[in-house]
């Protein structure tokens, strides 16, 4: 009897622990069903309308509950009437989401196309103009007229997007044939033809009036086609303007979050410089290129396959003086040489770059951050961003550059490849020394230049002044416009390479005097730069 209450009793410890193991069992599967529930909405539900402020919130929450209280928050402060029992934006967001993937797919999930990704952020067009066999095709007068062959693309008319535009045409292009349209920045984006000799001339070109490799896609020159009537949408600047634009997630409702991510470090001990520049956009907002260089003897340097290899993370966010979060990025920065390069490799630097675009209405901080993976150090930087007014109705001029690269880009960059601006590259020089093997390259912006309108051009007297010690030593004078790179109706882009090979070594000053000899206005800039010899020499 003894026996079997005896075992009666180790047979209900036996199912009271399974039992207590299958409700652990369920607890975690349920806690990881959350953790990929949270992480979908995160990442998939909400990845174009989420503001970068919101989602460094988002990802610092450590609890279910909080978390399922911010999406209730995210969607409330997006409800155009919140007095009804539906969300209309929520319900919205999640039918666009559906489209996208019905009509978009295409080796990817529709709402990860950028077909998908511009309907999800604004929606229907008015218009769609397909084409969606390519083959021939008629340009029009403002893209210079004249037949080519072309991939298929599509034209999606809006009438307005909020916060970028009026009148809005954007263009996506298959030219992977594969049914994925990827948006276009430029006209030429469709052009089967763009870079096949003697074939898709424009109207001027077929005439001799021009020849194809003087368009503005091949070339810093921005010779003006006799024939293309242009007007300010077909400006780079602009399109450039409404492809970043079009891309980035709309302003909520309210602005109530509190940003819960600082900069923290209690150590430096990695040394690098930056230099921040500063060009105008449009009245309202400058880009700002943010340059950061690190020597590489500072870094430390470990074998792989064959290769001396450093690798640097580097962190960045920027707040505006109320603490409010801007932007925030990080990259990494790779420096290799091969093993019997390693010690020239060390006399050179690694440098980075990140482009901001910020409201000139506005100051900012930066906190920036960089550290060497293979050492584990660190060096932080803080640093106000206070940008430049630029009048509307004077003669004004932008940042120069000291550069050490200027060169004309033949295709169209990638969105988030450094040192382009506009479509030209320019790697900055950010310790303003140059050797006697490589020239000094200038790379700056004027504004409100007056436009001449028997030439359509502006008229600009450029004089670049070498200075040593206050004293000239050489000018150069431009009167010809040779040293413009392009033009439109509020902007001339200028650069110039100037020769240093003939310097002793030393220290220097470049002056550059700006003229409009049209309004006669006058504006100068003065830049500091060293000349070290080149052991070559």
């Amino acid at each position: 009897m003894v026996r079997l209450c005896l075992t009666s009793l180790l047979f209900s410890l036996f199912f009271l622990g399974a039992g207590t193991f299958a409700f652990q069992d369920e607890k975690e599967l349920k806690q990881e069903e959350a953790e990929d529930h949270f992480r979908k909405w995160l990442n998939e539900d909400v990845l174009f309308i989420i503001s970068s402020d919101e989602r460094a919130v988002f990802k610092a929450l450590t609890t279910p509950e909080e978390k399922e209280q911010f999406i209730e928050q995210f969607w409330f402060r997006r409800d155009p009437d919140p007095r009804t029992s539906e969300n209309e934006f929520k319900e919205e967001h999640y039918r666009r989401i559906a489209y996208a993937n019905e009509r978009f797919t295409s080796g990817y999930p529709g709402w990860k196309t950028d077909r998908g990704r511009i309907y999800i952020l604004h929606g229907p067009p008015v218009e769609i103009e397909s084409h969606s066999s390519g083959g021939a095709y008629q340009r029009p007068i403002n893209e210079g007229g004249g037949t080519t062959s072309t991939y298929p693309f599509e034209i999606w008319h809006y009438r307005k997007i909020e916060g970028v535009g009026n009148d809005i045409a954007l263009e996506f292009v298959d030219r992977s044939l594969s049914g994925e349209y990827r948006l276009a920045l430029l006209p030429e984006d469709k052009d089967a033809l763009l870079h096949v000799t003697g074939g898709g001339l424009t109207l001027s070109e077929e005439m001799g009036l021009t020849q194809k490799r003087d368009r503005t896609y091949f070339s810093g020159r921005r010779d003006a086609d006799p024939i293309a009537l242009t007007t300010a949408r077909d400006d780079h600047f602009y399109r450039w303007e409404i492809y970043t634009q079009v891309q980035g997630p709309k302003s909520v409702k309210y602005k109530d979050l509190q940003e819960l991510v600082k900069v923290n470090i209690e150590f430096s001990n990695l040394p690098f410089r930056i230099r921040q520049d500063y060009f105008r956009l449009n009245s309202d907002q400058v880009l700002v290129p943010i340059t950061v260089q690190v020597e590489n003897r500072n870094l430390s340097y470990q074998e792989e396959a064959g290769l001396q290899v450093a690798r640097v993370a580097i962190y960045g966010i920027v707040t505006s003086f109320q603490n409010r979060i801007v932007d925030e990025f990080d990259s990494d920065l790779l420096s290799s040489f091969p093993l019997d390069g390693l010690q020239k490799g060390l006399e050179k630097s690694s440098i980075y770059q990140k482009i901001l675009l910020l409201d000139c209405r506005q100051r900012y901080k930066l906190d920036l951050v960089v550290k060497d993976i293979n050492s584990g150090q660190v060096g932080v930087m803080r640093k106000g961003i206070i940008l430049p007014k630029i009048e509307s109705d004077t003669l004004a001029v932008s940042s120069v550059i000291l550069a050490e690269l200027i060169e004309p880009l033949n295709s169209v960059p990638d969105l988030n490849e450094m040192f382009v601006i506009g479509d030209v590259k320019v790697v900055p020089n950010v310790d303003k020394t140059f050797s006697t093997s490589k020239p000094l390259g200038l790379y700056f912006q004027v504004y409100n230049a007056k436009i001449d309108q028997s030439s359509l051009q502006p008229s600009l007297r450029i004089a670049y002044k070498l200075l040593k010690d206050g004293k000239l030593l050489k000018q150069t004078v431009d009167q010809r416009g040779e040293s413009i790179q392009y033009f439109s109706g509020n902007r001339v882009v200028v650069t110039k390479l100037l020769s240093v090979d003939r310097l002793p070594a030393g220290p220097y000053r470049i002056m550059v005097e700006i003229g409009d000899q049209l309004s006669g206005e006058r504006v100068e800039l003065v830049q500091p730069f060293a000349v070290t010899i080149d052991r070559k020499d």
